[in-house]
């Protein structure tokens, strides 16, 4: 005698066999965004948007200039984990909202917060914003104090132009670093702002023994094609762009090459005698004057591009020269023609002995042209601190302090304001613009310059070929090779002394003695 099966069990295995048959064989995992989106490379009529997908898979833009009509759609087709899209025609100073995705759905996106304001036109005179950060990649308290006190402060104003020079994430420039000290750290200015880095020297410990594969290289898209105004540089490590009456440069100090008829000096030249705007700033990671936790008298890359850089900006008029690297505060007097040792300094190279400050020497007053007087500012204070003497002749202030640098202009007139990671103000300066001097005829203002020549150097490119386009072959080490520092160390050896030479030991002696001789 058999016994029956209970109802409720066969109504259990119909509802499972009807559940089994409506699934496929293998689900398909949910597709989601894992990161950004972010812009880069903007340019008046056009903002290229990245982001990353988890599996990967086919991507889309969808934009348009109304939240709720995002009518248009640029697609990035193959099946890939990054996705970049370049948005094309688009107007002058306008804002469009997008969202991104696959074609299949819009995955993050479409509100107010995912929308941008491409550039004036090129020329057009208004207000701007710059936010300046320098080594900034410890994704710690530090770091947040620093952006949440921005953030704050410019709460009713946005931030127009957003600049990093470099050491962006600790300690080996990996790319779950940038994860974590970029990508997860800063949500809701991603979305919104341009972001312009420049290489440090953690950005590249990963990898040392080929920086061409560094994490940076694949994440940041930079406009080497001239396409955000400027001069085309073929390189993805230094570069220009417009914003405005405003032309930026930022140079790579770390692994191009540095001496003055080299490839990045030669493609300066030329993008600084195309230029026309009002102002001019420049930056890369090691300063060209700082007695901070670094010595600018004796450290390489700092040395070289003193000595190659300097005369080719100043030649072309820069009102403003930033750097990180040594992770302190530090800014200038109004300085022409320093480009030696910090004992070298004379009365004459202070075109400005004061302040800069409006309510007490008077704001620096200058005409735009050539050696008309800059402004240097080390800024590697923006994740941690670190001691040094703090004690360069050319500096008006010098201090161990957290913070970012807030730079506003407005017509003639450059505010610059050091932000604490307090809040508070721990230093500013105005620089007003009075006419300007001509340049003399012949073009070129740096005697000896070589003629230009096609970027055919270590850091030259093979045709761009996407997103992860390969550079042509490794790029040098910033002093031929360096062997990386110990499992957490700052690499800060890059650039600058060698490690485990007697030349470095030596060197290092020296360092020691003129920083005795200076307190």
């Amino acid at each position: 005698m058999t016994q029956e099966t209970p109802p409720w069990i066969v109504t259990l295995l119909v509802v499972a066999g009807q559940s089994l048959a409506a699934s496929p064989a293998s689900a398909q995992p949910m597709v989601a965004v894992s990161r950004g989106p972010y812009l880069q490379a903007a340019g008046p009529g056009q903002v290229m948007v990245r982001w990353r997908l988890a599996p990967p898979a086919a991507g889309r833009v969808r934009w348009g200039k109304t939240a709720g009509a995002l009518t248009e759609t640029a697609d990035d087709a193959p099946v890939a984990a990054d996705h970049a899209v370049t948005l094309t025609g688009l107007s002058p100073g306008t804002r469009y909202h997008y969202s991104v995705g696959t074609p299949e759905a819009a995955l993050a996106g479409g509100d107010a917060g995912f929308s941008f304001v491409t550039p004036p036109a090129a020329g057009t005179s208004l207000p701007t914003r710059l936010w300046v950060l320098g080594d900034s990649g410890t994704a710690n308290d530090n770091a947040a104090h620093v952006r949440d006190a921005f953030l704050a402060f410019s709460k009713d104003r946005p931030v127009d132009v957003w600049l990093m020079l470099g050491d962006n994430a600790y300690p080996r420039g990996l790319d779950e670093e940038y994860q974590r000290a970029l990508f997860d750290f800063f949500p809701g200015l991603l979305p919104s702002t341009c972001l312009w880095p420049t290489l440090g020297n953690a950005d590249v410990l990963c990898c040392e023994s080929n920086p061409s594969s560094a994490p940076y290289l694949q994440i940041f898209s930079t406009p080497r094609k001239g396409e955000a105004g400027g001069v085309a540089s073929g390189s993805p490590l230094y570069y220009s762009f417009d914003h405005g009456d405003l032309h930026v440069v930022m140079l790579d100090s770390m692994v191009s090459d540095r001496t003055a008829n080299g490839p990045m000096l030669t493609w300066l030249r030329q993008d600084l005698d195309a230029n026309q705007k009002t102002w001019l700033v420049a930056g890369w990671h090691h300063p060209p004057y700082t007695m901070g936790e670094h010595d600018s008298d004796f450290e390489r890359a700092h040395v070289m591009m003193r000595e190659n850089a300097l005369p080719i900006l100043e030649a072309y008029g820069v009102d403003l020269v930033l750097g990180g690297h040594s992770h302190s505060y530090e800014r200038s007097f109004l300085l022409d023609g320093h480009y030696g040792a910090s004992t070298t300094l004379t009365a004459a190279m202070k075109k400005d002995p004061g302040t800069g400050r409006p309510e007490e020497t008077g704001a620096y007053q200058k005409k735009s042209g050539p050696h008309q007087g800059a402004v240097y500012v080390v800024l590697g204070n923006a994740g941690q601190l670190s001691q040094g003497p703090l004690n360069h002749p050319a500096m008006v202030v010098s201090t161990l302090a957290l913070g970012s640098l807030v730079v506003d202009l407005d017509g003639p007139q450059l505010r610059a304001t050091f932000l604490r990671d307090t809040g508070e103000v721990g230093d500013h300066f105005t620089i007003r613009k009075m006419g300007s001097v001509p340049r003399p005829d012949g073009g070129v203002l740096v005697p000896d310059a070589g003629a230009l020549v096609p970027d055919a150097g270590a850091d030259a490119l093979v045709p761009d070929a996407g997103v992860d386009a390969p550079l042509d072959g490794p790029l040098p080490g910033p002093d031929g090779g360096v062997a990386p520092p110990p499992d957490g160390g700052c690499g800060c050896a890059l650039g600058g002394v060698r490690s485990g030479s007697a030349g470095g030991l030596a060197l290092l002696v020296l360092v020691l003695v003129g920083r005795r001789r200076r307190r």
